[in-house]
């Protein structure tokens, strides 16, 4: 606000010494017009919305037909207080009554006070010039949108280390229990989890490629079995949901969602039937196929050339069908594409990184990162050092290479966090366990491509938009009363094969 004119009076916005010796002496000035003390005057709250053009005038004016004229009080109880004992040099004092500074100081506040709250109203991701106001942020953030981590393989070490027995199982306490805490492949516990603010963990039900065609089934099971009693076991810290809904409403009350992701195709033992108990138990993906090819889909290390075979095509129509999303980490490029042009629902990518900045087959082409945008699928970072760098070193910073490229690639709704704790032994530094996730997003905060709208979405809103999209696919499936498909694979020639299966 520009002051023009002085001329030869003092400058209003200071008080000189006959000015605070009367508001010493004569309090009653600030108060008697309804202003109130000037120091403690509060700046009303910025309105929702702004007129175009809005004028602060310094004094009340009234108008008549000689034009405008600034009102002049002529109430006694000020003129008692007035700082002018001669009345003849009443107007060139009446700039320095107490009233009139402390209206000019309220103006000049409320002025100030709007100019800087607007540009926080309209902008709300102003930078954050320190780390310590990029992890506040984040932490905010972390309460109201879901961390989702699209893939952790507690379920695998809990079998290794403890043969699934739960009964005195503490999973707040086995960073400090052999054979946990010595263990390069522990990197999850309750207060790590706490810490890195999980909102929703997808929680791996993996059985290792040489069960194929022996008990895979029977083990999928026993894994899907400990995942839900390693929930229920700690009701206060996990809710197992089976929805996008259900995520949201737990971590509203403070809880880590919980679901289930089976990890390989051949743990459905080349039966439809088998993959629709999966869903029944609360299995919300599956990984179609993980070091080794099966029967209907080549994996990530196959040295064939195929994609899928039509029972192959019938998995992804099922899954379609019943609402379960398609993991294509582990499969080969091939497969991965076949899998994208069948697929009705977007797929994901649920830990796999990007192959350009590290050429291992588990990471994700450019060529199938477009055909992911256009899916409308995700691709989930993981943490492992050798889909990182390619080598036993890296750092918070080459993961955000890796989140960069697939945004650069595929587009900010294509990208989330999997980052494959406990099925690791060697991580970035700064992302040694599930506390770091803060960290992460802390730091990409500091690059001034990435608003707090742009980490909600890699964070989980992404994720959520396709789980929710693949549910509505199957909904409308139901609508057009679709039938399950019993497409079957000739037995295999297995000593542990039924004669009639």
């Amino acid at each position: 606000m520009a002051v023009t004119g002085r001329g030869s009076l003092r400058d209003p916005w200071v008080l000189d010494s006959e000015l605070r010796n009367h508001i010493q002496h004569c309090p009653c000035a600030c108060n008697h017009m309804g202003y109130g003390n000037y120091l403690d005057y509060q700046i009303p709250p910025i309105p929702h919305e702004f007129p175009e053009e809005t004028s602060f005038n310094v004094v009340p004016q009234y108008y008549d037909s000689s034009g405008y004229h600034y009102h002049e009080y002529q109430d006694s109880s000020f003129d008692s207080c007035s700082c002018s004992t001669d009345s003849t040099t009443s107007s060139r004092t009446s700039f320095r009554n107490p009233w009139c500074i402390c209206l000019v100081v309220c103006v000049i506040v409320a002025a100030l006070g709007i100019g800087l709250g607007l540009p926080l109203a309209l902008h709300p991701d102003l930078p954050m010039h320190t780390p310590e106001e990029r992890l506040m942020a984040v932490r905010r953030l972390l309460r109201e949108t879901p961390l989702i981590d699209g893939h952790n393989d507690l379920a695998w070490n809990i079998r290794k280390f403890v043969h699934n027995k739960l009964i005195g199982f503490n999973l707040s306490d086995i960073s400090r229990k052999e054979p946990w805490m010595r263990s390069r492949w522990s990197q999850t516990d309750i207060p790590r989890l706490k810490e890195g603010q999980l909102g929703a963990q997808f929680w791996s039900a993996y059985v290792p490629c040489g069960a194929q065609h022996l008990d895979a089934v029977q083990l999928t099971l026993e894994q899907i079995d400990a995942i839900r009693r390693l929930v229920d076991s700690n009701p206060k810290y996990f809710a197992f949901v089976k929805s996008a809904n259900e995520i949201l409403e737990v971590h509203k009350e403070g809880r880590i969602a919980s679901l289930i992701g089976v990890e390989g195709g051949h743990s459905i033992g080349n039966s439809l039937a088998v993959l629709r108990m999966f869903y029944n138990l609360g299995a919300r993906y599956l990984t179609i196929t993980h070091t080794c090819d099966t029967s209907w889909a080549y994996g990530s290390n196959s040295q064939g050339t195929g994609g899928l075979t039509p029972f192959g095509y019938s998995v992804i129509k099922e899954m379609n069908r019943l609402g379960m999303m398609i993991d294509l980490s582990h499969t080969s490029v091939n497969t991965a594409k076949a899998a994208l042009n069948a697929s009705q629902a977007p797929v994901i990518f649920s830990h796999s990184s990007a192959y350009s900045l590290c050429n291992s087959s588990r990471n994700v082409p450019d060529d199938i990162l477009k055909l992911v945008a256009h899916n409308g699928g995700v691709v989930m970072i993981n943490f492992y050092t050798y889909l990182i760098t390619c080598n036993e070193t890296a750092t918070i910073k080459d993961v955000i290479r890796h989140i960069n490229h697939i945004r650069t690639v595929a587009g900010i709704n294509h990208v989330g966090i999997g980052a494959g704790y406990d099925g690791i032994n060697m991580t970035p530094s700064g992302l040694e366990d599930v506390s770091g996730y803060p960290r992460l997003l802390a730091e990409l905060l500091a690059d001034p491509n990435w608003s707090l709208s742009d980490i909600k979405l890699l964070a989980g809103k992404n994720i959520l938009r396709v789980l929710a999209k693949v549910e509505a696919i199957r909904d409308q499936w139901q609508l057009a009363a679709i039938v399950p498909f019993e497409e079957t694979l000739p037995p295999q020639d297995s000593r542990c094969a039924y004669k009639f299966s």
